[in-house]
């Protein structure tokens, strides 16, 4: 049984969030403050956490930071504050994903859900990914279309930007991360990098580039690929 452990300062979420999952046979562990959330994940190593951002004695991004030191487990961070750059704090800090308050039960647990599939799975377990109509090859590094017309060519840049979303399905990767991992760590500001790259993966991979489905942007903060 999937063990996730619950970090915020609000009594009713806490409540509510134990109902909910207990209903869907998850076990679950509560915490209103970051100490009490470092010391019960590391007595009963969770699955998965789902983590304000505000608490009472630490910053969320503080506990990530935390729980980082010595586990990979899935952090999916809550948060209600308006600012863009708490979010990407918290991403750059080893998040997996956010949910902004107020937020409805059933979108936090098809993100639950979403990177509950993801763990224990390695990068080379699915070498081949679907991406609308077409098949990518991750291993052969070949993009293949529906109707047999010919291989899709890519750029090294953008086989590498496309790796690392499509090997994070359902995961928001940050601009910075993306900037630090296709150019280097000295392109921290340059997301008209990632614009432009991301506008010809789109023209290439996209039914409809103007309006995509599978390489989507969120908007100040970075990229998903949802399958």
């Amino acid at each position: 049984m999937t063990r996730i452990l619950v970090v915020d300062d609000e009594p009713q979420i806490l409540r509510a969030m134990r109902i909910n999952l207990r209903a869907r046979n998850y076990e679950v562990d509560v915490a209103a403050d970051g100490g009490t959330a470092l010391r019960a994940a590391a007595a009963r190593p969770p699955d998965l956490v789902v983590l304000d951002l505000g608490l009472p004695d630490m910053e969320g991004a503080d506990v990530i930071r935390g729980l980082r030191g010595w586990t990979t487990v899935p952090i999916i961070v809550l948060s209600g504050r308006a600012d863009s750059a708490d979010k990407v704090a918290a991403l750059d800090a080893g998040a997996d994903d956010y949910v902004t308050k107020p937020f409805g039960v059933d979108e936090l647990l098809a993100r639950i859900r979403a990177v509950t599939r993801r763990m224990g799975a390695t990068t080379d377990a699915t070498p081949v990914v679907k991406v609308g109509p077409f098949t990518v090859d991750l291993s052969a590094r070949t993009v293949d279309p529906p109707d047999g017309a010919g291989e899709v060519r890519l750029t090294p840049t953008e086989w590498h930007l496309l790796e690392i979303l499509l090997r994070n399905p359902g995961k928001l990767v940050s601009q910075r991360q993306l900037l630090h991992d296709v150019w280097g760590p000295q392109y921290q500001t340059e997301t008209n990098y990632l614009r432009q790259y991301m506008a010809q993966l789109r023209r290439k991979l996209e039914s409809d580039p103007g309006h995509p489905r599978h390489l989507l942007t969120e908007p100040g903060m970075g990229y998903r690929f949802q399958p």
